[in-house]
């Protein structure tokens, strides 16, 4: 029986990661970044924001919003290493620190997110 390459599945986190991102990374920008202080819309206040950070579907999707977008960086970078900088040879070590720093950064987002 033939060994099957994990390749479909991180172009999966990789398409997925970067729709994530596409998608919700902007509003919360706009939100947080340029609407609530400027005033264009009233800000919420500490207590409101905690309860929603506290409700376990926001926590959900904060997480696979980070742990999607973090697997489309590490993607990403592993091929500009693999063909910008032309380091095919050490695939095996850039899969490791991409991919792991990717796991790393999950792990520590669902950890933050599980504190809240």
């Amino acid at each position: 029986m033939s060994r099957r390459s994990p390749e479909p599945l991180v172009w999966l986190l990789f398409s997925g990661g970067g729709m994530a991102a596409a998608l919700l990374v902007p509003v919360l920008l706009v939100l947080f970044g340029l609407a609530f202080p400027l005033g264009w819309l009233p800000a919420p206040d500490h207590a409101h924001l905690l309860a929603l950070v506290g409700h376990p579907i926001t926590k959900l999707v904060l997480f696979g919003l980070c742990a999607l977008a973090l697997f489309h960086w590490a993607h990403r970078f592993r091929y500009t290493l693999y063909d910008g900088l032309k380091l095919k040879q050490a695939s095996t070590l850039i899969i490791v620190v991409c991919y792991g720093a990717a796991l790393a950064g999950s792990a520590g987002a669902a950890a933050v997110l599980l504190m809240a």
